[in-house]
């Protein structure tokens, strides 16, 4: 079922004609009233009025109204008959049946859902869809209630997407829902849009709007995040320190300002290790008598 457009004439022209149509047979129920107190024949005028009444009232059933980014979808005794899109007052044939659209961007929040990420750890999950009806036919007549398809999909894909990335990220170029929320936000509109094609929906944007682990693990997790921060740390600070030991063992050896054999230089570097990655501020011993 694909949308396609239909002619419809304007409703301004059509409620005058309605009205004068009104007002004539007013005047021939006057005319026949008149004609029944003369003691004259009023079947004609009589005739004639119920005649221009049935045509005003058909007229104004014809009639509907089109607000700005809707779409009235038009059917006759359930076959489908065309999509008008014209804002304004329209007319169509009386016993069109008609169900309006509205084409304006909506978006909706789903709830917090708990699902298991890649890794099997409970997670909390939330997401904002913008979407928008792009083809109105579809929309009324591929699926029984679009707005609720709508809802329902969406959960299922970022149920979907959840199970398939991990919470953190393990190792580089991982893709993972905290860390690369650019990728995670493409791919849950995709996999969204792919759902709701059939029912006229464009997906204009979809994104994560809650993320965390679930109560019963967030604090074992904060304490793995916390000791994964400071082993990180500390690697940086040791890199760090071995790289100022070799530099300074390399400026005293290059201006030859004191010679250490092995075994001092072995000392040096354990006590320049000490004081560049202790947690406090080290206490030196001073030897004032001979370096031996």
């Amino acid at each position: 079922m694909k949308e396609r457009p239909i002619r419809s004439l304007p409703g301004i022209p059509v409620l005058l004609a309605a009205i004068a149509l009104s007002f004539v047979a007013l005047w021939c129920v006057v005319n026949a009233a008149t004609a029944v107190d003369a003691g004259r024949n009023a079947a004609g005028s009589g005739i004639g009025a119920g005649v221009l009444l049935l045509a005003a009232l058909l007229l104004l059933i014809g009639l509907y109204s089109v607000q700005p980014n809707q779409a009235a979808v038009l059917s006759l005794f359930g076959k489908y008959v065309g999509t008008v899109k014209e804002a304004g007052l329209r007319w169509n044939n009386p016993f069109y049946a008609k169900r309006k659209v509205s084409q304006r961007v909506r978006n909706f929040e789903s709830g917090k859902l708990k699902v298991n990420d890649l890794d099997g750890s409970p997670i909390e999950i939330a997401a904002v869809i913008v979407w928008q009806v792009v083809d109105a036919a579809e929309a009324v007549f591929n699926v029984d209630d679009y707005e609720s398809f709508v809802q329902i999909q969406s959960e299922a894909a970022l149920r979907a997407m959840a199970s398939s990335y991990p919470y953190d990220q393990h190792e580089d170029g991982q893709v993972a829902l905290r860390s690369h929320p650019q990728e995670i936000s493409e791919h849950l509109r995709s996999q969204i849009a792919e759902r709701l094609v059939k029912a006229g929906v464009e997906v204009i944007e979809a994104r994560i709007s809650h993320l965390a682990y679930a109560p019963e693990i967030a604090q074992a997790m904060l304490q793995r995040q916390q000791a994964n921060a400071v082993i990180a740390a500390r690697t940086r600070i040791v890199a760090g320190a071995v790289g100022m030991v070799e530099m300074a063992l390399a400026e005293l050896q290059k201006n030859d300002v004191v010679r250490l054999d092995e075994e001092r230089k072995a000392q040096m570097v354990s006590n320049l290790l000490v004081v560049l990655c202790g947690d406090r501020g080290t206490q030196p011993i001073v030897n004032a008598g001979s370096l031996y």
